[in-house]
């Protein structure tokens, strides 16, 4: 009996080690995984803000007050007294959350209201709310396109609209990077398909350049092609009342869909949204994953995201703010011998090649009171590796001209300058 009682006990202690073995084999495999990222100078670490977001900030382990140049903060929103006020509002008024996805028990007046001030602001039919713009350009090409389409992606559109692409079941096409001749030999390719989808980033928020949206369109109307834009650095800054790339471009009628966030320029928390013809933004209520699937967006941060709008459409003077103060850093940079990507974006990437490099900098422009962060493999190709200024319309004249002579004085230093 006790034999018998031995041998069937044997394997319950079997699956543990295998169980155990199997955890070594992971660590093993993860250490060995992020040792090659520490080894290869793109490690990243996460630098602790322990203030409000803002051009001025504190940051744990540094004493006195830093100037932030890397925030996604363009109007300076982010802090704004009326946006946090309004944010309270609905906190108290529609409470923390809805513990629902929209169709179900998550769609309250505020969520609509702002689907339609988002419509109104872009002169679009349509606007669906979602947790965020990656969400939203995850849920569009999936519900829209199928095997009879084809979409034809930009080779440096954002790695949400590479996935979201991913995700659906139309034959792919990738264009050279704002390469014209390159697109209209893939729209060429795809005249036999059903329903042909360019898919850009207004701006690209990497190189600070600008997608030629007219030459683009021009193109799709050629060759009876739809056109979609994210338009999340572009959004309430670009173009002379902050609508947007294809406001400053003059084709906001040939644009048929506009994917963008509410977490950065309008208000900087979080949720995005695809604005378009009504019948898709009906199709993406019905089908669309991550709207179906996702809880609703918060009362505060739709209440932040609103204020916010109503800012800008009642006063458009900061867009033109920002447009000086991005001038007045780029000039100051490249006369004082760096590269700056881009053309007259916010965006203003400063290109030093190597990731040591870059990340060194970083680190020591933190030890002069300023903020920014070097970005390298593989958020960048090999071998473009920057540290990437963001121009906010709250930096000060005296901020901009600090951080340049911060620029100066690391890049002597580290034998970027001469």
């Amino acid at each position: 009996m006790w034999a018998v009682s031995a041998i069937r006990a044997a394997p319950s202690r079997a699956p543990g080690r295998c169980a155990h073995s199997a955890l070594a084999q992971l660590r093993g495999i993860l250490e060995e995984e992020l040792e090659g990222i520490r080894g290869a100078g793109t490690w990243k670490s996460e630098r602790v803000i322990t203030s409000r977001q803002g051009p001025h900030i504190r940051v744990d382990g540094v004493s006195g007050e830093i100037l932030n140049f890397c925030a996604n903060n363009y109007l300076g929103l982010s802090s704004h007294p009326e946006v946090i006020q309004a944010g309270l509002k609905n906190l108290k008024e529609f409470g923390a959350g809805l513990s629902s996805v929209r169709f179900i028990c998550g769609t309250q007046s505020i969520h609509k209201n702002l689907e339609a001030k988002i419509a109104r602001f872009h002169q679009r039919e349509d606007a669906i709310l979602f947790p965020s713009c990656f969400d939203a350009n995850a849920g569009l090409f999936e519900a829209l396109l199928t095997q009879e389409d084809a979409v034809l992606s930009d080779e440096l559109n954002h790695a949400s609209i590479i996935d979201g692409i991913r995700l659906c079941k139309a034959h792919k096409f990738r264009y050279r990077h704002l390469d014209m001749a390159d697109l209209e030999a893939k729209l060429k390719e795809a005249q036999k398909h059903r329903l042909r989808l360019v898919a850009t980033d207004g701006a690209f928020s990497m190189d600070g350049d600008i997608a030629p949206l007219k030459e683009i369109c021009q193109l799709a109307s050629r060759y009876g092609a739809l056109v979609f834009v994210d338009e999340c650095h572009a959004t309430g800054f670009l173009g002379a009342t902050g609508r947007g790339t294809d406001e400053l471009l003059g084709v906001r009628d040939q644009v048929t869909i506009i994917n963008s966030t509410l977490g950065k320029a309008l208000g900087g928390a979080s949720g995005g949204y695809t604005t378009g013809p009504g019948p898709l933004v009906s199709l993406l209520r019905q089908r669309a994953r991550p709207y179906l699937f996702s809880n609703s967006l918060p009362p505060a941060i739709v209440g932040c995201a609103s204020k916010a709008l109503d800012m800008l459409m009642e006063d458009n003077s900061i867009v033109q703010s920002i447009t000086a103060k991005t001038q007045r850093f780029r000039s100051q940079m490249q006369a004082a011998g760096f590269t700056i990507s881009g053309v007259n974006h916010p965006i203003c990437p400063v290109m030093l090649g190597d990731a040591r490099l870059a990340s060194s900098m970083a680190d020591d422009m933190l030890k002069r009171g300023i903020f920014v962060i070097g970005f390298s493999y593989p958020v960048v190709p090999k071998g473009k590796a920057r540290i990437r200024v963001q121009i906010s319309a709250v930096h000060s004249e005296e901020d901009i001209d600090r951080c340049v002579k911060a620029f100066v004085e690391v890049g002597r230093l580290h034998g970027a300058l001469p």
